[in-house]
């Protein structure tokens, strides 16, 4: 399921580490750390709460596109 993500960007954009952003959202580093390079899919109330502290859509941040 091949979700990517433009969480790193968003971070970069807000000015906090991985650690700050997972505090900020209720979760750890290593989650968010997960996220980023996509081994891990967030739930949908993660997603929608990394969404809303980065002032996004959670299109904007995470897409997802079929396997061929």
């Amino acid at each position: 399921m091949p979700l990517y993500n433009h969480l790193k960007e968003y971070r970069a954009r807000l000015g906090v580490n991985q650690q700050e952003m997972g505090a900020l959202v209720g979760t750890s580093r290593q989650t968010i750390s997960q996220i980023e390079r996509g081994d891990y899919s967030p739930s949908v109330t993660l997603a929608l709460k990394i969404a809303k502290i980065c002032g996004a859509k959670v299109e904007d941040i995470f897409e997802y596109e079929e396997d061929n």
